[in-house]
């Protein structure tokens, strides 16, 4: 799959109301925002970064409940797409071995991977509808599958992802309760042709754009339904092991 993926239909939304994404200018983030406004599907779609307006900041919960009220401002919230994380940069990378874990890098990927997701759904979740389909969908990574987990290595990163998984089934619950339409899941975009990705990159590994990629996890998104609310699923719609 590649940029001349059709557009998104997204025909599960029966009410168009607002799709937001978080994290809009990664390079997974801003394909998906660009697909949504192909789709056509939505009255507002809004895309949050630390350039946006208002700006978000995951170490920033005020940023974040600030973004889910300009949101609201605009209509149903339909679909929330969370497409943040933190693997590397210049200051730290993925362990290969016990011995590279550093507490403060370790609090630092969960603050960004874990925490900073999880006040995301808790300023999001309550606003969307009480009836009709709504989807809250995280970006998450294979490699945070436990029981997928053979090769060890990247102790923080694994960790992180692992915990937004938990933090996703437990607010699948609670926001069942009061929107029973409503969907929460964590997804695997695959491997990306990104930043994010690029020093990690192996030779046969199937490396995707991050159009395709897009485009997949919208046709995900578009085929959930309530029953799947609090999964793990790939950009093929495969289940992923917990």
């Amino acid at each position: 799959m590649d940029e001349t993926q059709a557009a998104a239909q997204l025909d599960s939304f029966q009410t168009r109301g607002v799709a937001v994404v978080f994290g809009a200018s990664g390079g997974i983030g801003s394909a998906l925002y660009r697909a949504l406004l192909d789709a056509g599907r939505f009255d507002h779609v809004v895309a949050f970064s630390r350039s946006s307006i208002p700006p978000i900041d995951l170490l920033d919960e005020a940023s974040l409940e600030r973004a889910a009220t300009f949101v609201a401002s605009k209509g149903e919230i339909r679909l929330v797409i969370d497409a943040t994380g933190f693997l590397h940069d210049e200051n730290q990378g993925p362990e290969k071995s016990l011995q590279q874990i550093d507490a403060a890098k370790m609090a630092r990927a969960f603050a960004l991977n874990a925490i900073g997701p999880a006040l995301i759904m808790k300023h999001v979740l309550p606003l969307m509808p009480r009836t009709g389909k709504s989807v809250f969908a995280t970006l998450s990574a294979r490699v945070a599958s436990i029981g997928d987990n053979r090769l060890g290595g990247w102790y923080s990163y694994r960790a992180s992802k692992a915990a937004l998984n938990q933090l996703v089934r437990t607010a699948a619950v609670e926001l069942k309760r009061r929107s029973p339409d409503a969907i929460c899941v964590a997804l695997h975009p695959g491997t990306v042709a990104t930043g994010l990705s690029a020093p990690f990159s192996k030779d046969g590994l199937e490396i995707q754009t991050a159009e395709g990629s897009a485009a997949r996890l919208l046709d995900v998104i578009d085929g959930l339904n309530p029953t799947q609310t609090g999964g793990f699923f790939d950009h093929l719609g495969v289940t992923i092991a917990w």
